[in-house]
């Protein structure tokens, strides 16, 4: 039986490199593969891109509403896949990843999903939850916090400054929509702790 793979890590921890090497790994011994990203992430429009500097276009960009089963298999045609590979997978939705699953188990692919676990609040991303709970296996891609201890989270910045509230996905949406240029910074728990512990002092009291 082929299984669903979750691989992930905080940002900058090699992710997308991970997948791109991964791909080509099969393309050498002549074995296809499809790689799809949500919609969502419109970094790189179609467009996978490593921090390294490599990009590769993808096979599928999946609409947010949409089945991702009946994508993959439009996408598939009748010739024989490998692997699945999805980049971003923290912005599927449940029911996506789900049909992740479903690729793997009934259709008899292997998926091995990339993505983060948590936002910049240390939330869960709705993908990212139902792949830990429904994953066959997981896997911890690691990088490291600013501090040299393993990174665990993912700190925002507007204009350089640490924020911990607003919307959860803030993607090349531009200044204006966030009220600043906004950039991303992977911490241990002791620093983001400090960061966002500073932030919650500063702020001025309500009421």
């Amino acid at each position: 039986m082929a299984k669903l793979y979750f691989r992930y890590g905080a940002m900058n921890s090699g992710k997308s490199t991970a997948l791109l090497q991964a791909a080509y790994n099969y393309e050498e011994r002549g074995q296809r593969v499809l790689l799809a990203k949500p919609g969502v992430d419109t970094k790189g429009a179609d467009h996978i891109e490593s921090r390294l500097g490599v990009s590769r276009r993808v096979d599928l960009v999946v609409p947010e509403d949409a089945s991702l089963r009946a994508e993959f298999q439009r996408a598939a045609g009748p010739h024989p896949v490998a692997c699945f590979l999805v980049d971003e997978a923290q912005f599927l939705t449940a029911e996506q990843v789900e049909d992740l699953l479903r690729i793997a188990v009934l259709d008899g692919i292997p998926v091995i999903a990339y993505g983060i676990r948590t936002d910049f609040r240390t939330e869960a991303f709705p993908g990212s939850r139902r792949l830990l709970e429904i994953a066959h296996s997981l896997e911890e891609l690691k990088t490291i916090c600013r501090c040299g201890r393993k990174a665990l989270f993912n700190g925002r910045l507007v204009d350089g400054r640490f924020v911990f509230a607003g919307s959860q996905v803030a993607i090349d949406a531009g200044p204006a929509a966030h009220g600043g240029e906004v950039t991303y910074e992977s911490l241990c728990a002791e620093c983001y702790l400090r960061e966002s512990d500073g932030v919650l002092a500063a702020a001025p009291a309500k009421g």
